[in-house]
């Protein structure tokens, strides 16, 4: 039997074949590090940012308890604010760009969350103060792509334990170590184009002092809750102190009640001024001062199983140009030279003695003095509820739009 084979001319076989176009590699999308180096602009190249929490006004249908005045029920019936098309458009009006501010404000937001995922993998009981500090300073320059005072850090890295509240950063020097028994509250700040977002959180490491943090949480989320436009201040201080009392910690056996902190407060950001001139206590009083369309919120909340009540204690680190300081002859040489630094490398924002000293700045203390006493510079020292007492912190940010 023949076997019939059918072969191809030469070079038949070479003009039919067609050569495979390779295909072009994707591109990967870029990934955050840890510890986080990646700029935001090399992540969101649209320059557009993820959204945050977004709580809707109250529904006017909601039926009220009969013990509510008729202020009350009008100021949680906001919804006319969102169905007006009319009010709106006002609103979006008087508004200053209101997209590029959003954007920014957007932009910080992420840079703080990212750094605050990776900050809390990174704390640990051992690690320094200072270690802690720098970790998340690097993080919030690398990532919101410092450059002078269109972006950077917000406010030095609050790293406040135990009964400590608030305005503690270690100065150069500062060997203090984070223990397993201390409750740490991070607050930091990361701003661009002067948008200043706040930020803070409390770690402990044990049980403890667990249902104080949750005190905290639940406390800021009902300020967050229940504030909107026209929400009077002293009225939206009430219902953060009713959520925080109602919590109590366990320590040895003994049942202690957490106390809102009742002379520290929530506030108001203006552009590049970290607090704003409006204060959210954490106790009820009769403060009338509505919160307006396109403000900006800092909701704090501090709670204490001490007395409630903190005083300036310890050496001072915090320090902040004062906007619209009086133009006062200076005696000392170096206090102009110091001045003069502050106002190009921080403006008012707030800043500390390390961030002094990565400036270049070097013997300013007296100088640094001299700026408080004569009513140019602002001094924040640390803040501290009586020794012993643990103390917590929590802070959401909020932006009041239609």
């Amino acid at each position: 039997m023949l076997k019939l084979t059918l072969s191809q001319p030469p070079g038949l076989h070479q003009d039919q074949k067609r050569k495979k176009k390779k295909k072009k590699p994707k591109k990967k999308k870029i990934q955050q590090t840890d510890p986080p180096r990646v700029g935001l602009s090399k992540i969101f190249t649209n320059g557009v940012y993820p959204e945050g929490e977004i709580q809707p006004y109250r529904d006017e249908s909601v039926i009220f308890p009969a013990s509510w005045s008729n202020l009350s029920k009008q100021l949680r019936s906001n919804t006319w604010r969102v169905t007006s098309e009319e009010k709106r458009y006002d609103e979006k009006l008087a508004m200053e760009d209101p997209e590029i501010t959003y954007q920014n404000i957007r932009r910080a937001a992420e840079v703080h969350r990212q750094v605050r995922q990776c900050a809390r993998k990174f704390i640990r009981p051992g690690l320094s103060m200072t270690e802690i500090a720098e970790y998340i300073e690097d993080g919030t320059r690398s990532l919101v792509e410092e450059n002078g005072l269109d972006a950077g850090v917000g406010f030095p890295t609050g790293l406040s334990l135990n009964n400590c509240a608030a305005h503690y950063t270690p100065n150069a020097g500062d060997t203090t170590i984070l223990q397993q028994g201390d409750v740490l509250k991070v607050d930091f700040g990361v701003h661009v184009k002067g948008r200043i977002l706040d930020s803070a959180f409390t770690l402990n490491f044990g049980p403890t002092y667990d249902k104080l943090v949750e005190a905290v949480q639940a406390a800021t989320n009902t300020g967050v809750k229940e504030a909107g436009i026209d929400m009077r201040l002293g009225e939206l201080a009430g219902y953060i102190q009713e959520t925080m009392e109602s919590y109590e910690v366990e320590v040895d056996g003994k049942v202690l009640p957490v106390k809102p902190i009742d002379n520290l407060s929530g506030h108001s950001i203006n552009l590049y001024q970290i607090h704003g001139g409006k204060s959210v206590l954490l106790v009820k009083n009769e403060d009338q001062t509505k919160m307006e369309e396109g403000e900006y919120f800092a909701i704090e909340t501090f709670g204490s199983t001490g007395r409630g009540r903190v005083v300036e204690n310890g050496e001072c680190s915090h320090y902040a140009k004062i906007m619209d300081a009086p133009r006062v002859p200076l005696r000392l040489t170096t206090a102009k030279s110091l001045l003069k630094s502050i106002t190009s490398n921080f403006g008012t924002l707030p800043f500390c003695r390390r961030y002094l000293d990565r400036a270049g700045e070097s013997k300013y203390l007296l100088a640094l003095n001299h700026l408080v006493q004569q009513g140019i510079v602002q001094n924040y020292p640390p803040l501290c509820d009586a020794k012993g007492a643990m103390t917590a912190q929590n802070i959401q940010y909020y932006y009041g739009q239609q």
